[in-house]
C-alpha cells in the first residue's frame, strides 16, 4: 500500500470518463501498446494516449468504449507519440492491463469522485 495522502491530495488528480474514438497499432513502441484518441466531451476535447493493452484489447474493438484516464498530467513524449492523458488500468493475473470502464453508458468529461 502507498502512503497515506489527504482528501485534498486526491482531488489534485483529475479523472474523467471519455470514448475511445480511434486506436492503432504502435509499433514503434518499446513495448507492444496501442496509439489511442479519446474525446473527452466539450469542455477538454481529445486527446492522446498510448496504451499497453495489446493482451485482452483489438484496435477495432477498442473503438466507442469509455474509458477512465488522468487528463491533469502533462504530456509526455512516447517514442514519436505524445500521449496526453493516462488511461487507466488494474493488472490481471498474468500483469497483463484490463482498462478500468464505467459500468454503464455516462456522458464524457465526468469527473472520478
Amino acid at each position: 500500500m502507498s502512503d497515506e495522502i489527504t482528501f485534498d491530495d486526491f482531488l489534485k488528480v483529475d479523472v474523467r470518463v471519455g470514448r475511445i474514438v480511434r486506436a492503432e497499432p504502435y509499433p514503434e513502441a518499446r513495448k507492444p501498446a496501442y496509439k489511442l484518441w479519446i474525446d473527452f466531451g466539450p469542455e477538454i476535447g481529445e486527446k492522446r494516449s498510448s496504451a499497453q493493452i495489446t493482451v485482452h484489447y483489438a484496435p477495432e474493438a477498442l473503438v466507442g468504449q469509455q474509458v477512465m484516464a488522468v487528463v491533469n498530467f502533462p504530456p509526455r513524449r512516447i517514442g514519436k507519440f505524445d500521449s496526453e492523458v493516462l488511461v487507466l488500468g488494474v493488472p490481471d493475473a498474468d500483469g497483463a492491463v484490463v482498462l478500468v470502464q464505467p459500468g454503464l453508458d455516462v456522458p464524457l468529461g465526468g469527473r472520478l469522485h
